[in-house]
């Protein structure tokens, strides 16, 4: 019998480089969720990604003076680096500058073409760059954008259009007829009422003035809209329209797209008439969840650095804290479909409450106990009545959380979970073995009690493996079990009698929360003060030259074509191209800059400085830094993308 398919996708998500906690939301829900259809026996395929066209990195890579390949390649490295600290379980991460990728975009254009559902106009209408979202004037919302509130810029252009309004009725149709496809309900209401009521505009779906995309195959001028291109990533990563497409037709149409309400009217509006424009199926569901927020406001760099003190650095709550209590956080914290807070306090809170207090204490008192009075787990022994209850609480856990991720609410799950750890807890008030333990007659019955106890915590450990990822691992092993026990071992009583406990240290160690808010606040200080651009001192002038003597220095821009760090120095060696010639220019600056990061740099280089040999090696000029009050050096860079060997003048 074919195994039941399971497709869930996140957004590809836009390689900023600022990360934060709030970025890790959406992946970590759907790393859960794969991880627990996985383990009911599901074929399970789970997608991410980077979206890596558009004008705002062609933008940032201009200002570099640099390829937009050049500028995303080492953030989608971070972004990958991220996921792996966070033990992100993905089937495919893809990219949109993957050739496979844009070979897709580039059909379904033309399929769209083809069909007429694509024509040729002039656009005119107004334009978010951050948020690459186009606008009539009557969606504004006091002249700006009504995504993120930032300035829109009038633009008129020859384009292509998609006809969306043809769709609108089938999409009324498709929220109608399948009330579970747009979730939760709020959601279908803001599409109805802001967009589908208000009645549907044709799509601007390319672009002249952005030429970092795909290319239109019918019109070589033409660039694709950044979000047609971006939400195909969920069919050509399984081969759509592909020599092979066996990964497509094998698991679409996706189960769930998981993704912030923000982006909800190009998934649940947008998405669906594509797909119905080429014959495609529609995703069974898409989720809306809401949004991290901090300080009452959506988490963003730029309000965090508004915001007292928190550390919402991924990197840093990782290691301060480990990857259960950050992956923890935010599945527990949050209300699914709503938005949550964070704040370090809250997160705090909950790690001792939850996984130090209850559970970590769980375990550490219950091996203490067993290796204690008996040195291995003792007999099952009769169930009295107090022991049924805490048995039934065991062996009803599965379908409870079972029916809350069904919902995709593991929030509730998780209550689930730690609803039966207290109540593991509560029984050992309830017993108190500790008085058991001091009459010999008793022992038999201390066997029994300390038998449930450490197997309601196996069943509880099996049930927190789509969540956490370390701990129910940890807990297993020292039960002696095996670490890889998935859904099929919760029958109660899978505990064998004189096997080994392992007394642990603490799995989640309690933190003193005064003290701690402290010292992040220390933390989160220094990072903010590592952010800050050091305000250069005036320094006294040196002595005064004339116009005529800094005629003499000539400056040229140049590009690094290659580069090596000189052995037992502080040197840089780099080839430059300064337009129709190569300068071999050695530099010291190994100290601020790696040979990976400067290869591909636009530069400023003095030309008309005598050779010299540094280290066996022919220096022929001099880059042009700015240095810091701290004595950091900033290679200078062209602001805009002057050709190599153009004159400073």
């Amino acid at each position: 019998m074919e195994k039941k398919k399971y497709y869930i996708t996140t957004p590809i998500y836009y390689p900023s480089g600022h990360w934060h906690i709030g970025h890790c939301y959406t992946t970590v829900i759907c790393d859960a969720l794969a991880r627990f259809h996985k383990m009911l026996g599901e074929d399970v395929f789970f997608l991410t990604g980077t979206d890596e066209h558009g004008q705002k990195i062609e933008k940032e890579a201009a200002k570099r003076g640099i390829t937009p390949m050049q500028f995303i390649e080492p953030l989608v490295s971070q972004l990958k680096d991220m996921w792996k600290l966070l033990d992100i379980d993905y089937n495919r991460f893809i990219r949109t500058t993957d050739e496979e990728h844009t070979e897709c975009v580039k059909k379904i254009y033309q399929k769209l073409y083809d069909s007429g559902d694509i024509y040729k106009a002039e656009y005119s209408g107004y334009y978010c760059t951050p948020c690459e979202s186009m606008w009539t004037e009557a969606q504004l919302v006091d002249g700006k954008c009504p995504d993120c509130g930032r300035e829109v810029t009038l633009q008129k252009e020859e384009s292509y259009f998609f006809r969306l309004s043809k769709y609108a009725p089938a999409i009324m149709k498709l929220y109608e007829d399948n009330p579970e496809f747009l979730q939760p309900k709020s959601r279908v209401n803001e599409m109805v009422n802001n967009f589908l009521k208000a009645g549907l505009q044709d799509l601007c779906v390319s672009r002249t003035t952005v030429k970092w995309g795909v290319q239109l195959p019918f019109d070589k001028n033409h660039y694709a809209y950044v979000w047609i291109d971006a939400l195909s990533n969920y069919i050509s990563a399984l081969g759509y329209l592909s020599e092979d497409d066996s990964l497509f037709k094998k698991y679409w149409p996706a189960q769930l797209h998981m993704l912030g309400k923000e982006i909800v009217r190009f998934h649940a509006i947008i998405w669906p008439a594509l797909l119905m424009a080429l014959g495609v199926p529609v995703p069974e569901q898409v989720y809306g969840h809401g949004w991290l927020l901090i300080g009452g406001d959506k988490l963003s760099k730029s309000k965090t650095d508004a915001v007292k003190y928190e550390l919402t650095d991924p990197y840093e709550l990782v290691k301060r804290y480990g990857t259960d209590a950050v992956r923890y956080f935010l599945l527990r914290e949050i209300p699914f479909g709503s938005d949550g807070e964070y704040t370090n306090e809250r997160f705090l809170n909950r790690i001792n409450a939850d996984l130090s207090n209850d559970l970590g204490n769980l375990v550490s008192r219950t091996a203490a106990m067993i290796n204690q009075n008996f040195g291995c787990l003792p007999a099952r022994g009769k169930a009295e009545g107090v022991d049924c209850e805490l048995i039934a609480a065991a062996e009803g856990l599965f379908s409870k959380v079972k029916e809350a991720l069904e919902r995709l609410n593991a929030p509730d799950a998780l209550a689930e979970i730690f609803a039966v750890v207290s109540r593991a807890n509560k029984y050992i008030d309830e017993t108190t073995p500790w008085i058991l333990a001091k009459n010999e007659s008793k022992k038999e019955r201390l066997g029994a009690v300390l038998y449930n106890l450490a197997e309601t915590i196996r069943i509880c450990a099996i049930m927190l493996k789509p969540f956490l990822t370390k701990a129910p691992a940890l807990i297993l092993k020292s039960l002696s079990c095996d670490e890889n026990a998935g859904f099929e071992s919760l029958a109660f009583g899978g505990l064998k009698a004189g096997a080994k406990v392992e007394k642990l240290p603490p799995v989640f160690p309690r933190v003193d929360i005064k003290k701690e808010l402290a010292e992040v606040e220390s933390i989160v200080k220094e990072l903010k003060k590592a952010e800050e651009i050091p305000q250069a001192q005036e320094t006294p002038s040196k002595e005064q030259i004339t116009i005529d003597d800094f005629a003499k220095v000539e400056m040229r821009v140049g590009t690094v074509i290659a580069c090596e760090a000189v052995k037992k120095s502080k040197l840089l060696h780099e080839t430059v191209s300064i337009g129709n010639r190569t300068l071999s220019i050695l530099s010291g600056i190994a100290k601020h800059y790696t040979a990976e990061e400067m290869l591909g740099k636009r530069v400023i280089v003095v030309t008309n400085l005598p050779p010299r040999e540094m280290k066996g090696i022919l220096s022929e000029g001099m880059l042009v830094c700015a240095e810091a009050p701290d004595g950091t050096l900033t290679v200078v860079s062209p602001e805009k993308n002057v050709p190599d060997g153009s004159l400073l003048s």
